[in-house]
């Protein structure tokens, strides 16, 4: 395993510790490596969790799918992620066309999504990153 020196707030840090005092987490560790890998599901859906009993974690927090759907919006909120992500790229590389042929092959022209990606687009057309 590979290790990583991370800062956080002291807050956060705080709050961690109670959970591990509440016996709700066995380390920060624990803590540490399950929240990387339950973020890394949440944008990746074909992520391989490699954490130690995540899917016990994961029940004991009673963490439930359908809570995601409804805070992230109907697609979960991942597609619409991945367009931004796409856009940026084609945008950053200053390939515009490929930008605007991704959008209108994913979104209609009124569609609340393809405004926003358009905006964003436009912002690199306009020099500003």
């Amino acid at each position: 395993m590979a290790k990583d020196t991370v800062r956080y707030p002291d807050d956060v840090v705080e709050a961690i510790d109670a959970l591990v005092d509440d016996g709700m987490f066995e380390s920060k560790s624990e803590f540490y490596r399950f929240s990387a890998e339950y973020v890394l599901t949440l944008i990746n859906p074909d992520h391989e969790v490699e954490t130690f009993n995540f899917d016990e974690i994961k029940s004991e927090l009673h963490i439930e799918e359908v809570n995601h759907v409804e805070a992230l919006g109907t697609d979960g909120g991942t597609f619409f992620l991945d367009a931004i992500i796409t856009v940026r790229k084609h945008g950053l590389r200053g390939n515009y066309e490929d930008a605007e042929r991704f959008i209108d092959t994913h979104y209609e022209p009124t569609d609340q999504e393809c405004i926003i990606l358009e905006e964003l687009l436009g912002t690199y057309r306009d020099g500003v990153t």
